[in-house]
């Protein structure tokens, strides 16, 4: 019942995760900065709610920029899609994506509410990343330390 393709146990769906944002940053308007929570879990480092809301913007946005090695979390492993000059920056809408990989599943055309992702994308350079810091901050996280210096 829950194997297989399972849209609930793990995927990304923008507009659950968008939701999720905007109530963590009228929360943390409300509770302001001294209401602090543990992210990511067991990590240990405590930060207030909109220090939590931009943390999963950045996520959600590193599926669709860049990453250090060039490649689109978007894109999952599809040579085509990575490294085809045509292809590489046609970055489609998916209905959902991978919980560990970000990679698109189900539906490429999801316009409606994947398109959500323009307003992060909007938010998340507003508030200063570009995507060589996105590139950065996302290779420090996969090194052996962790992003810890």
């Amino acid at each position: 019942m829950f194997g297989g393709n399972s849209n609930w146990r793990g995927p990304i769906w923008m507009p659950m995760n968008f939701l999720i944002i905007e109530s963590l940053r009228r929360f943390h308007s409300y509770y302001g900065d001294d209401f602090k929570v543990e992210c990511p879990t067991a990590s240990g480092r405590l930060h207030h709610l909109g220090e939590v809301a931009d943390e999963l913007c950045r996520r959600l946005c590193g599926i669709f920029l860049r990453n250090g090695e060039g490649r689109r979390p978007v894109f999952g492993d599809s040579r085509l899609q990575q490294e085809d000059v045509r292809f590489r920056d046609n970055v489609l809408f998916y209905e959902y994506f991978h919980g560990d990989t970000g990679r698109g599943l189900g539906a490429s055309h999801q316009t409606g509410w994947t398109a959500l992702i323009a307003l992060l994308l909007q938010q998340y350079i507003a508030a200063g990343a570009t995507p060589t810091a996105v590139a950065t901050q996302e290779a420090a996280e996969l090194s052996p330390a962790g992003g810890k210096p």
